[in-house]
């Protein structure tokens, strides 16, 4: 199966192969999350976001346009590989000019990164209208999902398992900076939408 597979794939263009890579790669990517998150298991080891330590103390929430979602996730750019893939294969014998197919592939790529940015966006808000309560996260523990700058100079965001169901939730510390991937303790409710967090 192997074999037949390597003798199909290498009697393909240079350009045919990396569409069919991209569709391909992406798409068993884009199949685990869905089954992780199926069954509960969608953590920031499925979608970790970039971490901006580099940068100083940036405000990570500049990094987010849709509230509870940032995208510059690993998720997204698997959205629009999976899309910048299929669109290239499927559009390979249409258009002629490899410059215009790869420009319509990286537009069908972009329309499905809002698409699934739009799908997620609305099940939050489901969730947040449904029995999530935040002064429940008060003394539990989370995982830091995009940096949390130092000394409360800006927002970052943490994920959260509440009654087997992952939240994004603004939070600040009023220690040093920490990292995406971090442990963190909630030690504070300081409002509706943020909370204050510690490393653990």
């Amino acid at each position: 199966m192997f074999e037949s597979f390597s003798t199909w794939f290498s009697a393909m263009e240079p350009m045919q192969q990396m569409f069919w890579g991209c569709a391909l790669v992406a798409s068993l990517i884009f199949l685990v999350q869905m089954v992780l998150t199926l069954i509960g298991m969608d953590g920031h080891d499925v979608d970790a976001s970039f971490d901006v330590s580099d940068f100083g103390d940036v405000d990570a929430s500049t990094m987010d346009t849709g509230g509870a979602l940032s995208l510059f996730s690993i998720r997204n750019f698997i959205n629009f590989f999976m899309g910048f893939g299929w669109a290239g294969v499927s559009l390979y014998d249409t258009i002629g000019s490899n410059f215009l197919l790869i420009l319509a592939a990286i537009v069908v790529g972009v329309l499905f990164v809002l698409m699934f940015f739009y799908i997620r966006k609305q099940t939050r808000k489901l969730e947040a209208n449904g029995a999530f309560n935040i002064r429940n996260c008060e003394g539990k523990t989370a995982n830091v999902y995009l940096r949390i700058p130092a000394k409360g100079k800006g927002k970052g965001k943490i994920q959260i398992s509440v009654n087997g169901a992952f939240h994004e939730l603004d939070a600040l510390t009023d220690g040093e900076a920490i990292s995406t991937g971090q442990k963190v303790r909630i030690t504070e409710i300081l409002d509706g939408e943020t909370l204050k967090v510690t490393p653990l």
